[in-house]
């Protein structure tokens, strides 16, 4: 148990109890990883753990700007993965992805709506 009697993965913030929630699905959006961390933590320091949980090798990893650091990008391309990760705005040279499959980052979206509708896992 963690201080205060809470849980792993759920830390107290200003709006409360707070879990993010690291998804990794197949092509047609099915999860084929779920990984739940504290609220405050940074998905870059999490996706190792993710991407070695991933079963098979991985072609293209399709993430929002929370995943863009150079040393993930590194490891991506290290284990053959071709990052799909548009760069943050604060960046000096602006990060090239391919946007037609970056659109498909929305199956990810649906996934962890469905995920959220069982009231256990949504609260």
């Amino acid at each position: 148990m963690a201080k205060g009697g809470q849980g792993a993965g759920h830390r107290s913030s200003r709006g409360g109890q707070t879990t993010k929630i690291h998804f990794l699905t197949d092509v047609l959006g099915r999860p084929a990883v779920i990984h739940s961390t504290p609220g405050n933590t940074s998905d870059v320091t999490t996706s190792p753990a993710v991407l070695d949980a991933a079963p098979g090798r991985l072609r293209r990893l399709v993430a929002d700007r929370g995943y863009d650091a150079d040393a993930l990008r590194y490891d991506l391309r290290a284990r053959g993965t071709k990052p799909v990760i548009p760069g943050r705005r604060c960046r000096e040279r602006p990060i090239h992805y391919d946007k037609k499959r970056y659109r498909d980052r929305w199956r990810i979206e649906a996934s962890v709506g469905r995920l959220k509708e069982f009231r256990r896992v949504g609260t």
